[in-house]
């Protein structure tokens, strides 16, 4: 079998965090479960109503462009909103207002995939097939505002695809343009996919609509990749058609034939104004305003010495992030490993086994933090203590002295327990002598039993070198 090039362009759907819909002022609730109350008018299309668009959905789009931005400026001075016509029941227009010749974001990079464009329409409403024979259509998600994003064919396999729009969903939640949510369809990926054996020449294109995990991304593309070459080779021809991905049988299928861009007759929109976008923000100002991105921040967190698993997790996760960096800047960079160890492993393996728990309050981690650093706890006593404080939150220090967990470096104190260990414990003093040098932590650790853990082990460890002399 020859070898065949993958080609892939992904189009990625993402509905925008505004209060209001697109074009009217009715609520923008992914999280509403009653049907059709989010409704008006002018998003239900009827006769006399007018659109006027939504500023702030624009601005974040602006705001998503300068994010990608590849060196040069990719945000347009002159924008407009077209009709795309076509009917459909969750479509109550029958069309839809979106962008043709004139998008907002020409060009730009995510995780070095070279972007098309980025553009600015409206979502559908929501179907629901097969009740007891019946479609159902809840119109709350019908003029949301939703961004596209597309890429230039530019990917090759499943797993950079994947790398791609994971990235994507980390910018969209960083600048604060959409929770981008894929199980609850606040990002939905469409792939583009295409093999040849022409290095030089595309084969035929099949789109893969609608797909809502990172998972079912990869496990598409695959498909589609195998199910095209296996075609070929049959000595049949690949259709260019809209596909379907079946999650549970894990398999695409035909849903029609693709439409060209004359098929929907676009046209400029006579209801919306002509848009000079340099004239309604300030682009510049934007720009300076962006937070710190995931790139910056993962290339931040490994100058810090983090392993690259903590790393991940807390790129992938906003508010983790936030709370793990607003610890650092309280205890210093220099301990950003033992915060993340504290954090990452202790506390999420505490949250994972009951939900019931929260993080504590910021200063107090950190000051749970920094007793530790300072030697008044242990890393024991950090670590009890800190499952008290998601239990209950409250001073750590506080709560150390009421119980007696603040360590001690009263000499004299700690040296009687040493004595009383060694004289407790002959044997493993005699194993000691003879070699055994392990058996020195068993002493350490009963030291610290003995005290119930307020001893110091580093001056523990001192005085026992001294005692077992």
């Amino acid at each position: 079998m020859s070898e065949y090039l993958t080609t892939i362009g992904l189009e990625v759907h993402a509905e925008l965090s505004t209060k209001s819909g697109m074009w009217c002022g009715c609520k923008n609730d992914p999280y509403e479960k009653r049907p059709n109350v989010n409704v008006c008018e002018i998003c239900m299309a009827h006769p006399g109503s007018l659109p006027v668009a939504n500023k702030e959905a624009i601005k974040k789009v602006i705001t998503v462009g300068c994010a990608v931005q590849d060196g040069e400026n990719n945000i347009a001075d002159f924008t407009e909103f077209d009709r795309k016509n076509y009917f459909y029941p969750d479509m109550p227009k029958g069309y839809q207002l979106s962008q043709y010749k004139f998008p907002i974001v020409t060009g730009g990079r995510v995780n070095g995939v070279k972007l098309t464009r980025i553009h600015l329409e409206e979502d559908t409403a929501k179907s629901t097939h097969d009740h007891e024979g019946y479609t159902l259509v809840d119109y709350n998600r019908a003029g949301v505002p939703l961004m596209e994003l597309v890429t230039e064919p530019v990917i090759h396999n499943s797993e950079d695809a994947v790398s791609f729009a994971r990235e994507l969903q980390r910018i969209l939640r960083y600048v604060g343009a959409s929770d981008a949510n894929m199980e609850m369809g606040q990002m939905r990926i469409e792939a583009n996919i295409s093999v040849s054996k022409d290095k030089e020449k595309f084969g035929t294109k099949v789109e893969v609509k609608n797909i809502n995990s990172f998972a079912s991304v990869e496990g598409a593309i695959k498909y589609e990749v195998a199910r095209h070459i296996e075609l070929l080779e049959s000595g049949g021809v690949v259709v260019q058609e809209t596909r379907g991905w079946d999650e549970n049988k894990q398999i695409t299928f035909s849903q029609r034939k693709k439409e060209n861009a004359h098929d929907y007759r676009y046209f400029p929109d006579p209801d919306l104004p002509k848009l000079y976008l340099s004239k309604l923000f300030n682009i510049e100002e934007i720009k300076k305003s962006l937070p710190e991105l995931p790139k910056q921040k993962k290339e931040r967190y490994s100058k810090l010495g983090m392993q690259e698993n903590y790393v991940d997790i807390l790129i992938d996760n906003l508010e983790l992030n936030n709370y793990f960096d607003t610890v650092v800047s309280a205890v210093g960079e220099k301990n950003a490993t033992l915060v993340a160890n504290y954090l990452l492993t202790d506390a999420l393996g505490l949250l994972a086994k009951d939900s019931t728990l929260s993080l504590p309050d910021k200063a107090n981690f950190a000051k749970l933090i920094t007793m530790n650093i300072d030697g008044d706890i242990s890393s024991r006593g950090a670590k009890d203590i800190l499952a008290i404080l998601m239990k209950k939150d409250q001073d750590p220090e506080v709560y150390a002295k009421e119980n007696n967990l603040i360590q001690t470096t009263d000499t004299e104190s700690l040296k009687k327990i040493v004595q009383e260990v060694v004289a407790e414990n002959p044997k493993q003093v005699a194993d000691y002598k003879s070699g055994k040098e392990a058996m020195f932590m068993y002493f350490v650790g009963q030291c610290m039993k003995k005290s119930k853990g307020s001893g110091n082990p580093a001056l523990f460890q001192e005085l026992l070198k001294e005692a077992l002399k």
